[in-house]
């Protein structure tokens, strides 16, 4: 490379003095609309300063001239959003679950503000369309292991199950291994019991000393018939539906160490109106009863 400043003699451009290989760099200025396009660009930034919100400071902003702001106006967009809804919304306060249903108007409006409360509060357990996942129930079946009336979905929206409200749904399954209320064996054999009244592969001979167990240990909530009780959040376990899964190793592990999963409530966050609309909106989906 060569600090030397010389004279293209194809070009009759002066070169910037760097070779490589050879090969010379022309000194070419920049095209006259490119360098007053980059001018523009500053004087705009400028005004643009000066005119609207643009610099942070340390407790604030610059407010600009024209006094614009972006979250004033989604404030007033939502203000007018909720006066244009505000009939509809003082009908849905008013009116029972099943009047909501029975009127045409509210029930759409019901259903589709359900919705878009579901997919902000709910979609991240419970999945977009509320298929669920392992430990977050299926909401479109007709499996519901506190049950699924209208009443009864929209109360549980209310106070959520084992959630820090005064009135929550409460119960838990005992960890019978962790807190040793059972001893390895029979956990095991309670197990193979579990597998054999839900109709999948088992040892006959442990899952007969496991009915004993389950009598004696399960019953009072999960019924004689092993098909479970609403009234006290206990599955049934008896179908092919399972929260945390079916499988030996599942079923193993939630009667030695259950999850006892939380589902919180919404009776601070959501108002009454958004409340009923997701009530609906659930009960919908095709497993309300």
């Amino acid at each position: 490379m060569s600090d030397k400043r010389e004279i293209d003699p194809v070009t009759g451009q002066e070169t910037t003095g760097h070779e490589w290989d050879g090969i010379r760099e022309l000194d070419t200025p920049m095209p006259r609309w490119w360098l007053w396009t980059f001018y523009a660009t500053i004087a705009w930034s400028v005004a643009y300063m000066i005119a609207m919100p643009a610099i942070p400071l340390v407790s604030d902003y610059t407010k600009g001239v024209l006094g614009y702001s972006q979250r004033e106006s989604v404030r007033m967009d939502i203000a007018e959003a909720r006066e244009a809804q505000s009939g509809l919304r003082s009908r849905i306060e008013e009116a029972s679950l099943e009047e909501i249903l029975d009127v045409a108007d509210l029930r759409e409006f019901a259903v589709a503000g359900g919705q878009s409360a579901f997919a902000v509060n709910c979609s991240q357990c419970h999945g977009s369309g509320g298929a669920g996942a392992p430990g977050y129930p299926n909401l479109n079946d007709d499996a519901w292991v506190w049950g699924g009336s209208l009443e009864r979905i929209h109360e549980i929206i209310r106070v959520g199950i084992r959630s820090e409200h005064p009135d929550t749904l409460f119960n838990e399954m005992p960890a019978f291994l962790k807190d040793e209320l059972l001893p390895r064996d029979q956990v095991d054999d309670v197990v193979e019991y579990v597998l054999a009244i839900s109709g999948q592969d088992h040892e006959v001979e442990s899952a007969d000393r496991g009915r004993g167990v389950f009598l004696e240990q399960c019953a009072a909530c999960h019924m004689e018939s092993g098909k479970g009780d609403r009234e006290l959040g206990a599955p049934n376990l008896t179908d092919a539906i399972w929260l945390y899964g079916g499988d030996r190793e599942s079923i193993w592990n939630t009667v030695a160490d259950p999850r006892n999963g939380v589902m919180p409530n919404w009776d601070d966050k959501l108002d009454p109106v958004t409340r009923k609309q997701l009530a609906i909106y659930v009960h919908q989906l095709g497993g309300g009863e």
